[in-house]
This record gives structure tokens, C-alpha cells and sequence, in this order.
């Protein structure tokens, strides 16, 4: 149980379940689960959800299960119950041996059923879907009865075996529960928990074609298992009345209790599955680990690690509402974490090649520079300096405005690690006035380390040598969507609203040869533009490793 210190410092969920335990308490020890339906892959709202049900178990002592809501053939497959173990696992939240399929318990739920219908507490409907809606009626007036509500008992479960043996059409009939047609909450509006969908299941194959909604499978499920707490996201809460009633119905002892929390959303990302799924089908992103999805996958992809996740999550704290969180505090976080980990190199994304004009012409000098100036424990590295350098071409101006501290005619500017430079000539195309390279001299005097005093230059600049240097492909990742508001409803083209700019593809750029043996996954820090991770799936190629852009270094959130 939750010692009293904890107690005071823990969220509303924790201190919730904590007074509702003192009252009345459990006969088995906590247990939370978290019922991903394996239709798709997790998102960053995902793992709030499974952040707090396997939190709640780990602070009263209980155990976390990752359950797949399965019950419905139509879109499910094993491709995302693999990649959702491989997910949950990665961020920290190991289920162990607590892996479970609702499709499991196909014949429990299948019999209770017929316990209701043998109780007269549920009926074989032939109504049509858009019947049944009709006559669900609406938020201000209420339901009326279907027709075939008072069938009898024996026809009841006649129809039942009936439909389980496969003798009638997909949609041609349901079973419903028998509750109050008149309720204030729809869905206790004699609502479906049973239907028709002869499809081949991906564990089960063609054994069932029918199968239940998952209001009336959550509960049951929750109980064969010896669930506690049921915590679920806050639009469920007018769902808790149905689960509490499919319980008492069918004589549950101690049955589980729901509870919610809030939804998490973030600003400009959508994270629905019928928004992220025509993406993904569409074409409109490279599959569901895209770096711009908020998928874990693609989080994954794109570089952010499995600590900054759980400290974006833990920093959100608990939720009570639905809520909207800025999307650069999850950027903030990841910088955290990552600000003392990188190792930094130099990378130039849009090459000027310099001629140290006065530099020996096959010297090459190794210069020793720091990986990581937070943390000395990275140690140091070696790093080629030559005769022709590369530079970024934004890193020069012909006509520089107050305050330019780059390089520019006849100015000094460092070079990282290095030495400084003056530019004393520019070359440029004839035809088209191009600047082609530049001509610099190099005081040797200069050298970093070695305590040089006699004059000062404000700028330092990165740099490559040219004859060292590796080319790489770098993906720069902007927001995928240009609207920070996704509409709720299915109505429009929503497809219009992506961005054109979501994805920009340096070919070419030039990195110290540091990285040459980089692994897949392996994060850097680029000197003044990011942090980059090696992309693990075009990476490495036969002729050069991809680096995605996780964060740009500007931290917006820290400034707020």
C-alpha cells in the first residue's frame, strides 16, 4: 500500500483509490490492466493510459496486465499485437508473464450471455443498425422498445445458438441487453452486446462468428482475471453504469471497479486511430514508425528515448479532464535527458568549402576535442584538421549586418576546437556569381587549449575536413499537420491540411568521421543544430547512414 509520505505527494488517482481502499477494501491484492485493441499502433496517449494503470499497481504492491481487446475480426492482426508488446516493453512497462487475449475468454463471455438472456435480462434483436440507432432516440428525448423485446426465453436462446452456429447473415441480427429504453445514458438504452461478423479471426480463426461488443466483454474479462480497477480514459465515464450493471447481473463477487482519468491530447497531433490509420494507408507517411506520427514507434524512430517519455508523462502528473498539452514539453523533456548523454560532433548541412591558403598542404593535424562539455565522463575524441575545410554556407556573409559574428571578409571568426581564420578571398562562379569557395589564412598561434590571449573574436563556427569528413542523409522533421485544431467528425478533407514542409531531406551533408561506425538508434548532438538519431530502418545502407533530427537545440517550453 501507498505509505503515507507517498500519500501526500501523489495524484488525484492515487489518493482517490487510496481513501476508496481504506472503505472498502479488496479480499486480492491490487491489479490494473491496460486493453489496447490490436488495430493499430500505441500513440503517446497510449502510454499515459498505460503509464497510469501500471503506476497505480506499483504503488499498492499489485501486478499490471496487458490485455488485447480482441473481439473484433475486422481490422485486427498480429503485426500490432507484436509491435504493442514490443512497445510496452520498451517504455518500461514489462507486463511479464501478464499477456492475455480477450479472444481467450470467448466462451465465458459467450455464456454469460445466455445467463442473461435465461434470466430475461437480454433479447435477440432483428432491428437493422440503422433501426437500432432510430430507435435509440436522442440526448433530449427518449428510446422506444424494439418489436422483438419481448420474445420469450426459449426463443431467446433458440436464436442465440442459432446465430452462434452461423445461421444468419452479418447484421441481420443482434443481442441486445434489456435495461431502460427511457434512460438519461444512452448507453443503457437497451444496448448491443452481441452481433454478427463472420470474418476469420487471427487467433481463432473461423470457430466464432459472432462476437461482443466490448462494453459487455470489458467487464467479464476484467473479472475472470481478478481485476481491480478498471482505469480508463474519461470518455468511458458514461460507460461506467453499463460495466456496473453487466457485473451485478451476472452475481460478480467483488466485482472490479471503474474509474477514470483524463484524456490526454497534444497541441497540433493527432491521435486517433481513424485519423493516424488513412495516413498510414494512404501513403501519406512512411508506415506507422513515421518519426513525424506520435506513435511510439515513430517516436521511437525519430529518436526519442523511453526515459523522456516516462518523464513527460510523470511531469503531466494526474489528469481529471480531457486536456491539451503543449508538444513542446515533450521536446523539453527529451532534451533533458538527452543534454548529458550525446556525444556532440560537428555536422555541416549545407557545405562552403574553404583553402587555408597558408596551411601545409598534406599536413593533417588531430585536434582534440571534448564530447560532451556537461559531462567530462563522455571523455574526448580526435578530430582530422586539413588544408580545405567545409563550413556552412549560412556561416558566411559577403555584406554582414550589425552584429554578424560569423565569418565574412577580411573578419576572424574560430574554429571550434581549432584555430582562428580569416577570410581574404572569395571565389566565386563567373557566370553566375555563385561564391564557390573561400581562401582564409590560419594563425597557428591560435590553437584552442593552449591559453592564446592577444586578441578576441566573438563567433565560433563548426567545421568538417573535407577530406575526412563522411556524407550522410539527414531528414528535418517540421509538424505534420498545419492546423493546431484536428476536427472531431469525419467530415471534410482532412488530408489537405498536411504539411507540405513536414519533411526535408538533406542529401549529402557532412559529418566528422566520428559516426562513421554509428549504430542504429545511436543519438548525437549536432553542433548548434540538434540532436540526431541514426534512423534504424534505412540505416546503415550500402552507401550512407540516415540521421533523423529528434529536436532542433531552442527550447521553447524552458522559456515560458
Amino acid at each position: 500500500m501507498v505509505n503515507e509520505k507517498e500519500y501526500q505527494t501523489e495524484n488525484s488517482i492515487f489518493k482517490s483509490i487510496k481513501e476508496e481502499l481504506e472503505q472498502n477494501p479488496f479480499g486480492r491484492k491490487m491489479c490494473t490492466r491496460f486493453p489496447p485493441e490490436p488495430n493499430g499502433y500505441l500513440h503517446i496517449g497510449s502510454a499515459y493510459a498505460i503509464h497510469t494503470n501500471y503506476s497505480v499497481a506499483q504503488k499498492f504492491n499489485g501486478t499490471f496486465h496487458l490485455r488485447f481487446d480482441d473481439t473484433n475480426p475486422l481490422k485486427e492482426d498480429i503485426e500490432y499485437v507484436n509491435a504493442i508488446i514490443e512497445d510496452i516493453k520498451w517504455l518500461g512497462y514489462d507486463p511479464g508473464e501478464h499477456i492475455y487475449y480477450g479472444s481467450d475468454y470467448s466462451h465465458e463471455i459467450y455464456n454469460a450471455a445466455v445467463k442473461l438472456i435465461k434470466q430475461g435480462k437480454a433479447y435477440v434483436c432483428d432491428l437493422t443498425p440503422d433501426e437500432v440507432t432510430e430507435y435509440r432516440g436522442t440526448f433530449t428525448e427518449p428510446g422506444k422498445n424494439s418489436p422483438f423485446r419481448n420474445r420469450s426465453v426459449e426463443e431467446n436462446l433458440e436464436l442465440f445458438e442459432q446465430m452462434k452456429n452461423g445461421a444468419f447473415p452479418a447484421a441481420s441480427k443482434v443481442v441486445r441487453a434489456k435495461i431502460d429504453m427511457a434512460s438519461p445514458n444512452i448507453n443503457m438504452r437497451d444496448p448491443v452486446i452481441y452481433r454478427i461478423i463472420d470474418v476469420k479471426h487471427y487467433r481463432t480463426g473461423s470457430d466464432w462468428c459472432i462476437y461482443p461488443m466490448y462494453d459487455f466483454a470489458h467487464p467479464i474479462q476484467d473479472a475472470i482475471e481478478g481485476i481491480t480497477y478498471s482505469l480508463c480514459s474519461i470518455e468511458f465515464k458514461d460507460h461506467r453504469p453499463l460495466y456496473e450493471w453487466v457485473l451485478k447481473e451476472l452475481g460478480i463477487p467483488e466485482p472490479p471497479r471503474q474509474r477514470e482519468f483524463g484524456r490526454l491530447n497534444l497541441t497540433g497531433v493527432v491521435t486517433s486511430k481513424r485519423f493516424l490509420r488513412p495516413m498510414v494507408e494512404g501513403g501519406y507517411v512512411d508506415g506507422w514508425d513515421d518519426p513525424r506520427l506520435p506513435t511510439i514507434q515513430g517516436l521511437r524512430r525519430r529518436g526519442f528515448t523511453s526515459e523522456s517519455i516516462r518523464s513527460f508523462i510523470e511531469t503531466i502528473g494526474s489528469i481529471r479532464t480531457e486536456s491539451t498539452v503543449d508538444i513542446s514539453l515533450l521536446d523539453h523533456c527529451l532534451r533533458q535527458d538527452l543534454k548529458e548523454k550525446t556525444v556532440s560532433v560537428m555536422a555541416v548541412m549545407r557545405p562552403l568549402k574553404i583553402v587555408i591558403t597558408n596551411y601545409p598542404k598534406d599536413d593533417v593535424e588531430l585536434l582534440t576535442i571534448e564530447n560532451n562539455s556537461e559531462n567530462e565522463t563522455l571523455g574526448k575524441r580526435e578530430v582530422p584538421f586539413s588544408k580545405s575545410i567545409y563550413i556552412e554556407r549560412d556561416d558566411f556573409l559577403e555584406q554582414p549586418p550589425k552584429g554578424f559574428h560569423r565569418l565574412s571578409p577580411n573578419a576572424e571568426v574560430r574554429l571550434k576546437g581549432a584555430y582562428f581564420i580569416r577570410c581574404e578571398e572569395v571565389i566565386k562562379d563567373r557566370e553566375t556569381g555563385e561564391i564557390m569557395e573561400l581562401h582564409c589564412t590560419y594563425d597557428r598561434l591560435t590553437k584552442s587549449g593552449t591559453g592564446f590571449t592577444g586578441r578576441k573574436v566573438k563567433g565560433t563556427i563548426h567545421w568538417v575536413s573535407a577530406d575526412h569528413a563522411i556524407k550522410v542523409d539527414v531528414n528535418l522533421y517540421e509538424k505534420l499537420l498545419l492546423d493546431q485544431e484536428i476536427p472531431k467528425d469525419d467530415s471534410g478533407d482532412w488530408t489537405d491540411k498536411i504539411n507540405p514542409d513536414s519533411l526535408v531531406t538533406i542529401k549529402g551533408a557532412l559529418v566528422e568521421p566520428f559516426v562513421k561506425d554509428a549504430f542504429p538508434e545511436q543519438k548525437f548532438q549536432f553542433f548548434r543544430h540538434g540532436y540526431f538519431c541514426v534512423d534504424k530502418k534505412y540505416s546503415p545502407p550500402p552507401d550512407r547512414l540516415v540521421f533523423n533530427r529528434i529536436v532542433p537545440l531552442k527550447d521553447s517550453w524552458s522559456k515560458k
